[in-house]
Parts: structure tokens; C-alpha cells; sequence
């Protein structure tokens, strides 16, 4: 307990120092760790170098005193005794001679055989010649027969090394065989010149010759093929050579010792050690000093901090007099003391409440529809209901722009006392959710039980309303979402309800219950948008860019970015299975903003070569009316240090003649930014000349249909060619997208368009790739 209170009791240096401590230590930890592995991991390689290293250096000793004792044998075969002797058949000159001929080499067995190999004569005692008889004939005939240099065969407990020559005359008249006993000194040898062991053991897994101490034959007479033989000082890594015919019957294990080649490491972790140790401490000391410098004064400053937690903020701080950091986060403390009040009311008002109509907005309602359906659940039993009601006025944008902006938003506030006055809160939640669209949230009640406040609602739009001596007849398109029935989570509940608000539009039905019918494929379709969601969030989507081709000088000026989904169960979605979703739902507007961040973020990556490159964008009919679009730009132009001339922004006509009033002002907004503006699919929309001449667009993209026609079709040919004209008249650039082959392209460049995009030069990439294509371009063309 008391061990508790002391550690509760650790202020700021304290916990500093201690914190700092157990990280460095837990750093050396892991650099330890990692320093023992490594060692562990080239010990093991340089043991595994060596033992093939002394294993090949035996095979050498060996090879060399075969060569020496060849080069006796052929001495003895040449020898003119030796072979007056053989003329003669003297047996006793042909053992002199070999006794002689072999102590010269140090031969400890020499014989002499017939071509048959047969013991004729040898240079050791007689009485040995019938017991060694049968072995030196099988030696000599698998010398002979296998084409061996040499042959080391176990006599008794001994090793041999046998060699063998043949007696010419010219013909081969018999054979002379060399023995060399293999000693202890050997073995001693070969591990004095490689710090490598050496064992050879008999298939009864007897030691016939060893490098080690007497007193390892035992553990020796143990050995598998590989591993490692744990001794009570040493560990010996163990390999078993290579089975030769050589050595036929006989086992070779080379050795090493492995706390011989760690030693050297070892020196190096105690070094690291004792650095540690060392810079531990200074840590500790510096560490200590540094926080006390902090922690002494931030001492007298807590009492003052516990007045400002209990919202008591008429005492000045004691440390107002201070002018060092200390002073000045004291002042920061008096200066917070009377603004916090009102800075925590101003933050819940923009982030819960819509400021024209004082009503909760989308956010708040979104969390009063999650809490009510936690509530529900937590509560036990049959959950109960939860049901949206979300409406969107009829002709509001007519009357915005007949009436002006400033009626419309007297017009919305209007509204949203219409359906409080209806609405009272022990029925329902009333929110606005953005622009012309409201919401209401109904507990306890499903969604056929809530139809009956929709028809409230729709009631009573039927009485005008009057403001400022204007009458206004309005009415709403009304969808009706119910959970658990319609959705499980609340971001499915409120696009079901969206879904079911726009049917009610387009049908002009007047109120509309969701029923997934309403959709072909709503098992899909009606998750995507909280697929969509999560997809921003994730990092599912992919930038794509198609580039534009310059006719006039063949260089890649410009780009169109389009988006992608990598979807980690569908794979990649095709686009036309989430774009019109998104924009019919209104998400696109966080698609478009997801294109313009990414592109800000890429365009070092994009203009790292120097070269200056523009990269368009299109804009829906939701950007163009969302008049707080310009703004987010400019928030995100300075964010990331983006100039706006590298953007095009592609607007097709549809979308500006949807509200043409409101259209224009969001585009003269961007233009006068230094946005470039094109009018994209231009000839396959309804604005006229006139209209087209007012709005601060740069460029016309003449619609694929018209640009993959071009070679069937005259007409085609001409609407091209007229809009070139038409454009450059006006002062207008010209793109034309759907080249496919390089006809196309020639034709484009003759009627002297500016820009061409299709598959023929590239299609859509994603961005490394894109890089890489148009570096490919450039040292392709030099343009």
C-alpha cells in the first residue's frame, strides 16, 4: 500500500526521468537483442565457413601425401634393381627393394602385385604377408578398377593410406602398393594449421583417429551426420564430410569449436555493456536537472490551474510577473480565463446547430439517431424503433432564384418553424440537415406507424407560405426509413431514407416508405454509401490520370484525374457502379475533395521533372451549388501549398444548366481564383451560345461520340470541326477526348485542336505509372 501511495505521488520529473530511463533501457534492450542474434547468426556462418574450409584442407593433406607416396611407388617401379629383380623372380630382392624404396617415403606397408593383382612380394614381415594378403588384393583391385588416386582402408585399429603405381614394360607387368599409417600428428597437425577438429570413426562407431582429447571418444562414438556435441567447457559444432569412395566404411566429421569463435564478440557486448552503463547514467543526471528546471516552476502554477478548473477565473495567476516561458504560459492561462466560456459555446453551436434556423444539423442529428438506437438496444427486450423522416423542398431553387438568396433563407427559416410547430419534442427531433433538406426523428414509431406525421407534414405545406408580401406555395418530396426494419446502423438509415426522399421527388408522390424495390440491386447498392464512407477513410481509392496530348508541339501539358475504388472484397469497382450513386446521394461532393487533396499532395511528385503540368478535374452539379465550395479550395490550396493554375476544372453543361443562376457564381468565384474552366461533353447539352459567351470558362471538351466519328461519319466531321472553329472564335481552347487511333489524331491536328486525350495515346494509370509513361514519352518523342 505504501508502495502504491509513493507512486501516485511521482510528479512530472519523476515520471520524466523514469519514463526517459525505462526507454533507453528498453532501446538497449532491443539493440542487445539484436547485436546477440547477429552475433548468434555469424557465428553460426563463420563455424559453417570453417568447417568447410578445414574439411577441404584434409582432403588436401591427404591428396599431397598421396602424390608423395606415388612419387616413392614409381620410384620402386622404375628402379633398374627392382626390375632386374622382377626378370629373375628373386622374391628376397624384391622385398629389399621395397623395404627400402618405402622407409625413403616413410611407407608403412609396400608390396609388389601381378597384373591380376596378386601379393607377389612385400616389404614387411613374412608373417604378416598371409593375414594382410586378402586386403591388400581388395585395395589394389579397388585402386585399380576405380580409377582412385589413393585408398585409406582400416587394418586392425589402424588407418592406412594406400597408393598404387603400375610396372611397364612397356606392357603393365605388375603393380607396386603403398601404404602410409595415419597418426595422431596428422589430426594434431591439420588443427594447429585450421583450428579445425578432425574424426574418423569406423561404421561400429569406433574412433580410428581424432584431433580431441583421449577422454571425447566416448561423446565421438555418438555423433549423427550433423549438429552440435554440448562438452561441459565448449560446444563443438559438427559436419559429417561427404561420403568418398576414397574412404569407403569410414565416417569423416570435421569440428569446431564454437566458444573459440564467439570469443571475439563477447569482448565486443561487454564494451556495450559498459557503454550503456555509462550513458545511463548521464542520461539520468541530465534527464533529472531538465525536468526540475521545468517541473519547480509548473509547481507554483497548479494551484492556479485547479482555480481554473472549477471555473473560477477572477484570480490572476502568481506568475503573471515572470518574463520567461513560465510568465508567458500564465498569461496564455488569463487570456483563456476569459474567452473559454465563450469559445466552448461558439464550438457547439457551429459543430450541433444549423446557425439560419437555430435547428440541430446533420451532425447532431446523426448522434441523437445513434444514441436513441443504442438507448433502444441497451434497453432489453424487443428493441423499439427508431424512424427518420427526411424531406426535401419542392422549387426552392426556383424561388431562389426569382426571390433572391436572402428570401430563400428567410423561406428555410420559415420552413423549419412550420415543422417545430408541428413537431413538438415529445414526438420527434426536428433537424436541417443542409440547403433545402430537413429532417425528423421519430422513437417508438416504425416507419408505416410514422406515415401518419408525414401527411402532418405534408398537410401542412399546403397552406402558402407569406413572406414580405410574397406567397409562396410550397411542397416537400418525403422519405420514411425505419431501423431495425429498414437499416442497421445510422448511416444507413439516413441514406435509406435519402433513397427513399429522392423516389418521392422523382415520383412526385408526395411521402415514399423505403422498400429496397425501389432499387435493382439495393443488397449493393444501398451499403455502398457506407462502403463509400469507409473507402475515404481506409485509403481505398486510387488516383488515376489519362494524359492530354499538345498537337502543336506533342507534349504532355495536362492530365484528367479520375478515381478508382480498390475495394479489399469486390476488387476494383468499376466507377459507373459508385459514381452516380454518389452523386445522387450527394456524396460525391466528399469524392470531389478527396480528387483535389490528392492531386495537391502528388503535384511535387507530378512537376519533379521541371516540366509544368495542369491536371483536370470534374465538378458535379452538387460542387457547382455548394457555395461554400470555393472555400474548402482555398483551405486546401494553402494547406498544401497548391497552386490553382495547376488545376482544370471540367464542368458539363448539364450540371450548369440544372441552376444556371447559381452555376455562374460559383464559377466566376473559382475563376477569379485562377482556376481554369472547361465545359466538359460540350455539344451534347442544351446552353445556349449566348449563355456559353458569359461564363469565365477557358476551354471546350468536345464529347467522345463526336471525336470516335469522326471517320464514318460527315456530320460528325463537321461538329468537330464547327466547335473548333466556335472555340477559337471565342477565344477558347480545344480538348478532344475518344481518339482512338492515330487517323483520328492527324484529322484533330489538321482542324488544329489543341489538346487530344484517348486510349491511343494511354489509358487511364495510376499515378507511378503515369510518371513512368510520360518520362517514356519524352525520351521516346524529345517532347
Amino acid at each position: 500500500m505504501k508502495i502504491t501511495t509513493a507512486v501516485a505521488r511521482w510528479g512530472v520529473g519523476t515520471k520524466f526521468v523514469a519514463f526517459s530511463l525505462v526507454l533507453l533501457l528498453l532501446i538497449q534492450a532491443a539493440v542487445y537483442g539484436v547485436v546477440q542474434v547477429n552475433i548468434e547468426r555469424n557465428v553460426r556462418g563463420q563455424v559453417k565457413q570453417e568447417l568447410v574450409t578445414g574439411e577441404r584442407f584434409w582432403w588436401q593433406l591427404l591428396d599431397q601425401n598421396a602424390q608423395r607416396l606415388r612419387f616413392g611407388a614409381e620410384v620402386v617401379a622404375k628402379d633398374f634393381g627392382f626390375r632386374s629383380a622382377l626378370g629373375s623372380g628373386d622374391i628376397e630382392t624384391l622385398r629389399s627393394t621395397l623395404e627400402n624404396h618405402g622407409g625413403r617415403v616413410n611407407a608403412t606397408v609396400t608390396a609388389y602385385l601381378d597384373p591380376q593383382f596378386e601379393l607377389k612380394a612385400t616389404g614387411f614381415e613374412i608373417a604378416a604377408q598371409d593375414k594382410l594378403s586378402p586386403v591388400l588384393h581388395r585395395v589394389a583391385n579397388e585402386l585399380g578398377s576405380n580409377d582412385l588416386t589413393y585408398k585409406i582402408e582400416q587394418i586392425d585399429a589402424k588407418l592406412f593410406q594406400f597408393v598404387m603405381v603400375p610396372v611397364k614394360a612397356p606392357l603393365t607387368i605388375g603393380w607396386v602398393l603403398m601404404g602410409f599409417s595415419l597418426e595422431q600428428s596428422q589430426a594434431d597437425a591439420m588443427f594447429e594449421l585450421s583450428h579445425v577438429h578432425i574424426a574418423l570413426l569406423s561404421k561400429s562407431r569406433s574412433v580410428l583417429l581424432s584431433s580431441l582429447p583421449q577422454e571425447l571418444n566416448s561423446p565421438l562414438q555418438e555423433l549423427g551426420s550433423s549438429g552440435d556435441l554440448q562438452l561441459s567447457d565448449d560446444t563443438l559444432v559438427i559436419q559429417e564430410s561427404a561420403a568418398r569412395p576414397q574412404v569407403k566404411g569410414i565416417d569423416t566429421y570435421v569440428l569446431r569449436s564454437l566458444d573459440e569463435v564467439v570469443a571475439p564478440y563477447r569482448k565486443v557486448q561487454l564494451a556495450l555493456l559498459l557503454i550503456t552503463a555509462i550513458g545511463l547514467g548521464l542520461f539520468a543526471l541530465g534527464s533529472t536537472l531538465l525536468a526540475q528546471r521545468v517541473t519547480v516552476p509548473l509547481r507554483s502554477l497548479a494551484g492556479a490551474a485547479e482555480q481554473l478548473s472549477r471555473g473560477d477565473y477572477s484570480q490572476a495567476l502568481p506568475a503573471m510577473r515572470h518574463r520567461d516561458e513560465v510568465g508567458d504560459l500564465s498569461r496564455a492561462f488569463n487570456k483563456m480565463r476569459g474567452s473559454i466560456q465563450a469559445q466552448q459555446h461558439e464550438i457547439m453551436q457551429l459543430a450541433y446547430w444549423d446557425r439560419l434556423t437555430g435547428l440541430p444539423n446533420r451532425t447532431q442529428f446523426r448522434d441523437l439517431i445513434k444514441q436513441s438506437i443504442q438507448a433502444s438496444v441497451a434497453g432489453g427486450g424487443e428493441a423499439q424503433p427508431v424512424t427518420v423522416i427526411m424531406l426535401n423542398l419542392d422549387r426552392f431553387k426556383h424561388v431562389n432564384d426569382v426571390l433572391g438568396y436572402a428570401f430563400g433563407d428567410r423561406l428555410l427559416k420559415a420552413v423549419a418553424e412550420r415543422l417545430a410547430a408541428q413537431i413538438t419534442p415529445e414526438q420527434g427531433t426536428v433537424a436541417r440537415l443542409g440547403g433545402d433538406e430537413f429532417g425528423v426523428m421519430v422513437e417508438d414509431l416504425d416507419a408505416h406507424a410514422a406515415t401518419h406525421i408525414a401527411a402532418q407534414i405534408s398537410k401542412a405545406f399546403e397552406a402558402p407560405l407569406r413572406l414580405e408580401d410574397q406567397t409562396v406555395d410550397l411542397s416537400a418530396g418525403i422519405g420514411v426509413a425505419s431501423w431495425p426494419m429498414h437499416a442497421q446502423d445510422v448511416d444507413m438509415l439516413l441514406s435509406r431514407a435519402e433513397i427513399a426522399m429522392y423516389v418521392a421527388k422523382r415520383k412526385t408522390t408526395g411521402t415514399q416508405v423505403y422498400d429496397p424495390a425501389l432499387d435493382s440491386s439495393s443488397t449493393q447498392t444501398l451499403s455502398l454509401l457506407t462502403e463509400l464512407r469507409h473507402a475515404v477513410e481506409d485509403g481505398q481509392l486510387r488516383l488515376y490520370l489519362q494524359p492530354k496530348l499538345n498537337l502543336a508541339d506533342n507534349t504532355v501539358v495536362s492530365a484528367e484525374a479520375l478515381v478508382r475504388w480498390q475495394h479489399p472484397v469486390r476488387g476494383l469497382v468499376p466507377p459507373m457502379q459508385f459514381i452516380p450513386f454518389a452523386e445522387q446521394t450527394g456524396f460525391v461532393r466528399q469524392l470531389t475533395l478527396w480528387m483535389f487533396e490528392e492531386v495537391a499532395k502528388e503535384l511535387p511528385r507530378l512537376r519533379a521533372d521541371g516540366r509544368p503540368l495542369r491536371i483536370a478535374i470534374n465538378l458535379s452539379t452538387r460542387d457547382l451549388l455548394d457555395q461554400e465550395f470555393p472555400a474548402k479550395l482555398d483551405a486546401m490550396m494553402l494547406k498544401h501549398n497548391a497552386p490553382t493554375s495547376a488545376y482544370c476544372l471540367e464542368i458539363t453543361e448539364s450540371a450548369i444548366m440544372d441552376d444556371p443562376e447559381r452555376a455562374e457564381a460559383t464559377l466566376n468565384r473559382l475563376s477569379e481564383r485562377g482556376f481554369k474552366l472547361s465545359i466538359d461533353d460540350f455539344g451534347t447539352g442544351y446552353s445556349s451560345l449566348a449563355y456559353l459567351k458569359r461564363l469565365p470558362v477557358n476551354e471546350l471538351k468536345i464529347d467522345k461520340s463526336f471525336v470516335m466519328g469522326m471517320e464514318r461519319d460527315e456530320s460528325d466531321a463537321k461538329i468537330v470541326r464547327s466547335t473548333i472553329d466556335l472555340a477559337h472564335n471565342l477565344g477558347l481552347s480545344v480538348v478532344a477526348e475518344g481518339v482512338e487511333n492515330q487517323a483520328i489524331l492527324d484529322k484533330l491536328s489538321e482542324l488544329h485542336c489543341d489538346e487530344a486525350q484517348g486510349y491511343h495515346m494511354s489509358r487511364p494509370i495510376p499515378l507511378p505509372e503515369f510518371i513512368a509513361w510520360r518520362a517514356a514519352h519524352l525520351a521516346r518523342t524529345g517532347a
